[in-house]
């Protein structure tokens, strides 16, 4: 079992920055490969980005490459997704989610999901 709590979100003007964290509990972190969506009201959850166990592998949805950066620390079952550039485009819902494999960009292949952290991109 794995609880996954997220924590950053806020307001913040377009061009500016936040860094999300998600917070595991439990002593498998290291196992999962974890990721980031996103889900703006009206619209389905997308997937945001993803890495895997250890770290070497990342992935991320094509409007966010080059701004945001999915990172993890196993030592501090912690991932992050640093955002850069911020567009109100962005402005979503944030959820980290754990899946027992390889990071996909399918929701139900992620076996725990956190609450979510809104972001909240003003123009």
């Amino acid at each position: 079992q794995v609880q996954l709590v997220e924590s950053g979100g806020g307001l913040v003007q377009a061009g500016g920055s936040l860094r999300l964290s998600c917070a595991a509990s439990g002593r498998t972190f290291s196992t999962y490969a974890m990721g980031w969506f996103r889900q703006a009201p009206g619209k389905e959850r997308e997937f945001v980005a993803g890495i895997d166990w250890s770290g070497s592998s990342t992935y991320y949805e094509d409007s966010v490459k080059g701004r945001f950066t999915i990172s993890r620390d196993n030592a501090k079952n912690t991932a992050y997704l640093q955002m850069n550039s911020l567009k109100p485009e962005d402005t979503a819902v944030y959820f980290c989610a754990a899946a027992s494999y390889a990071p996909t960009v399918v929701t139900g292949t992620y076996d725990y999901w956190g609450q979510g952290t809104q972001v909240t991109v003003s123009s």
